[in-house]
């Protein structure tokens, strides 16, 4: 999927050629370059200084169950997202779904591109009917675009995930088709 534009926050036009597809083998090194941003592992689970390695072995062969979206501008990998449709037979509706995008690139819109493009993947191709996810508490940003594409907080996990010496909560949200 091709995006020409992209509206901001504030509601300016940015031009941007932006592509939207699945990953393949060689957006590995892009997606470990974006996920070892320190604003990445800071607002997701990533651990800090993840190996090329790692990478390579969590998405050259993904299973069945697993789907990986990129954003490339300029042949770069701007942004990721992934999703896990649940396997178990009562749970086979459900999907968890987690993201990042570029430093540079966050609040244009292609967070917004990725979590649509995934949205309806899961729910017109897949069968999804619901998609969770976890956001810390303190990323009023990440909620804010999961509010605008239907997720609603269901609970707080208190204590949640450690990060920078400290605790800290994270929402759980979800999107349920109707």
């Amino acid at each position: 999927m091709e995006l020409d534009t992209i509206h901001t926050v504030a509601g300016e036009t940015k031009l941007l050629d932006i592509e939207i597809r699945h990953s393949i083998e060689s957006d590995v090194e892009g997606i470990w370059r974006l996920y070892s941003q320190p604003s990445c592992y800071r607002e997701t689970l990533q651990q800090p200084f993840p190996s090329l390695q790692l990478w390579q072995k969590r998405l050259i062969e993904l299973p069945d169950n697993v789907y990986s979206l990129v954003a490339i501008r300029a042949g770069e990998v701007v942004g990721q997202i992934g999703m896990e449709v649940f396997t178990n037979p009562r749970r086979k509706h459900v999907a968890n779904i987690g993201m990042a995008v570029h430093e540079d690139f966050r609040a244009i819109g292609i967070a917004s591109a990725l979590l649509s493009a995934m949205v309806s993947h899961a729910q017109n191709w897949l069968a999804v009917r619901r998609i969770e996810l976890e956001v810390y508490t303190d990323n009023h940003l990440a909620i804010s675009l999961y509010k605008k594409h239907g997720f609603v907080i269901e609970g707080e996990m208190r204590e949640y995930a450690f990060r920078d010496g400290e605790y800290i909560d994270a929402f759980l949200m979800a999107n349920v088709k109707d």
